[in-house]
């Protein structure tokens, strides 16, 4: 942690449990200096893991390591979050991916989470990387979310009309002392604390450099053409969170392999079809915003699977080819090393 702490220049931080670490590029003008950055980060928490007989993978879920075994960071927001949050802290065995986007409105930045919530249960079923939890297959494909969402203050997003509203639910809570800023507010989607921007916090993590940049490309354009939208004074259908519920719970159990709902025509769609629909939508932002090849990339995750679609595979192809479960498992993990590597 110290060596990364000092080689990182505050692009690094220890997490709520001390197996747990976090990096965030700086702010990108594009892709790829997202790309770049992106890559220095993880090469370089590679090379000094590896320094200690260690290597990181980037999944939602470890596959077998059990939350029971582990300790939190002695760090004074962590150690307060621990006794606010009692029990349901200790399971916090998980780990997910934020994007940020630029809006330096803070009216546009309501309008648009109203709007771009619509997505999320889309990108979250493309992002699936937790689909075990303690060694047991959960059938899931982000168990992570079932454990985050025992947290207080998290889900979709609630949908304010505009900042002031924002504001008031905010600093009601804040007022009362049950909070002391916004960050201890963990939506799917919020509008950032600390920085300009909106932030998306709905998707696992992805265990390739390249499936990551591909997500964070999507969820760009995703905003941009939704600003587009916006200032024609139009806009995407807003539906009840009710609704939009029931697409996540599909995202967050089936990935990609079930389709979701599209309310528009009132039917359950295969997420292929989806996608390309998406990928149509925004075709014209990832040309703006030079990120054509990293949107289709998205594809990939239909074609190839998921990352829980890829652990579940080489779990049962390890089961057989006569290895026990808990060697089975680490195949799994094994692999996972592997694709944090790729592209580094």
């Amino acid at each position: 942690m110290t060596a990364c702490t000092k080689e990182l220049e505050g692009q690094f931080s220890p997490e709520f449990l001390q197996c747990q670490v976090e990096i965030g590029t700086q702010v990108c003008r594009n892709i790829d200096e997202a790309r770049e950055d992106l890559r220095r980060l993880r090469q370089t928490v590679a090379r000094i893991a590896g320094d200690f007989g260690l290597a990181p993978i980037a999944a939602s879920c470890h596959p077998f390591s059990d939350w029971k075994d582990q300790h939190h960071t002695d760090k004074e927001r962590y150690n307060a979050l621990s006794k606010d949050l009692a029990g349901v802290a200790s399971r916090m065995l998980i780990c997910g991916m934020h994007v940020h986007v630029g809006i330096e409105e803070k009216a546009m930045r309501i309008k648009l989470m109203n709007q771009l919530c619509y997505f999320l249960p889309h990108l979250l079923a493309l992002s699936t990387s937790s689909p075990f939890w303690q060694g047991v297959d959960t059938g899931l494909n982000s168990y992570r979310l079932t454990v985050f969402d025992n947290l207080p203050r998290t889900g979709l997003p609630p949908r304010p009309e505009s900042w002031g509203d924002y504001r008031l639910m905010v600093d009601t809570l804040i007022d009362l002392g049950l909070i002391e800023d916004s960050t201890k507010i963990w939506w799917d989607l919020r509008p950032s604390a600390r920085f300009p921007t909106i932030e998306s916090r709905i998707c696992d993590v992805s265990p390739n450099i390249e499936g990551t940049l591909s997500l964070a490309a999507l969820t760009q354009c995703l905003t941009r053409m939704l600003y587009r939208l916006t200032r024609k004074n139009q806009q995407w259908s807003v539906y009840d969170r009710f609704l939009l519920s029931e697409n996540r719970w599909r995202a967050q159990r089936y990935g990609v392999s079930e389709g979701l709902i599209d309310f528009g025509v009132g039917e359950i769609r295969p997420m292929a079809d989806l996608l390309d629909e998406i990928i149509g939508l925004v075709a014209e932002d990832a040309e703006a915003l030079n990120c054509v090849a990293e949107v289709e990339a998205a594809r990939d995750f239909i074609t190839n699977g998921t990352s829980a679609d890829r652990q579940r595979a080489a779990f049962n192809r390890a089961v057989a080819a006569g290895q026990d479960r808990d060697a089975a498992l680490k195949s799994v993990v094994r692999m996972l090393i592997d694709e944090f590597q790729i592209g580094l």
